[in-house]
């Protein structure tokens, strides 16, 4: 693959870009606006509620988020532009990464607070296992990433590379379903023995507005891990066949399984904060 560069869309067609279409400029300046002000939602919240291990990954990943969409509206002003194509590949591959490392710190909370004697590993294990497997994931996906990059820079062949990231992409993956795993058993075992908890079980709040703060946090906390699932193995789907593939041509396909869930899993977070649980 040697992308045409040098072309603009005075020069060259559109077919001839690296994703065969012009970026939709409303789609991406949506999500750009969108994830900024979530990033700013969580700056305040992190503030407010010093929850560093939590708010820190999350803000993180929405300013990748945020550039990798920048990303987005320079290919929509140039579909050609090399320095755009770079931005967004590299952001928006890295960014849920982050989003998943500070759902791993925040089950530990939730294990301790609702029945460590229910959970297969100890809480604080949640984050000693999963944390590192976040790390080899970015590592791979930077990597992979970074390689990709230099061949396309020079006009080579990026499909080594492509593969280093559609490793870590299912590592990602593998990862993460171990994870909801893991905890969908700790949430079965921990209803299952809430009477002979001593207090600390599933459904054992004494209150009906502790209770509602559960399913509050709850609810969104599981739509924002079953997003992150949906778009790492979309992702896969994705890059697997490299960048002639007929996913990566298909910009309603990227909007729907990227864009969306990770839209919707950055919201879901700022909802379902930790502190809803201590409170």
């Amino acid at each position: 693959m040697a992308p045409t560069w040098a072309c603009t869309l005075a020069t060259c067609p559109i077919e001839s870009s690296l994703f065969g279409y012009r970026p939709s400029l409303a789609a991406n300046t949506f999500f750009l606006s969108l994830f900024g002000l979530c990033t700013l939602a969580q700056t305040f919240e992190l503030v407010l509620w010093r929850s560093h291990t939590f708010s820190i990954p999350i803000i993180i990943g929405g300013l990748c988020e945020v550039i990798g969409y920048v990303g987005r509206v320079m290919l929509y002003n140039n579909p050609f532009s090399q320095d755009g194509f770079l931005i967004q590949i590299c952001c928006l591959t890295i960014g849920p990464a982050f989003y998943s490392a500070a759902i791993y710190f925040c089950i530990a909370d939730i294990v301790k607070r609702f029945g460590p004697h229910a959970s297969r590993l100890r809480p604080g294990q949640y984050a000693w296992i999963f944390i590192p497997c976040d790390i080899i994931s970015l590592i791979l996906q930077g990597a992979g990433g970074g390689v990709a990059s230099m061949a396309v820079q020079s006009d080579g062949d990026p499909k080594p590379g492509t593969n280093v990231m559609v490793a870590g992409l299912v590592f990602q993956v593998c990862s993460l379903l171990a994870f909801i795993l893991l905890t969908l058993e700790f949430v079965w075992r921990a209803r299952a023995t809430r009477s002979a908890a001593n207090g600390a079980g599933w459904g054992t709040e004494k209150t009906s507005t502790r209770n509602r703060k559960l399913w509050l946090f709850g609810l969104p906390f599981s739509l924002a891990v079953l997003c992150i699932f949906i778009r790492c193995a979309f992702r896969v789907a994705e890059l697997s066949n490299g960048w002639t593939g007929g996913l990566i041509k298909h910009e309603n396909t990227f909007i729907g399984l990227e864009g969306a869930v990770i839209a919707v899993s950055a919201i879901a977070l700022n909802i379902a904060h930790p502190k809803l649980l201590s409170t």
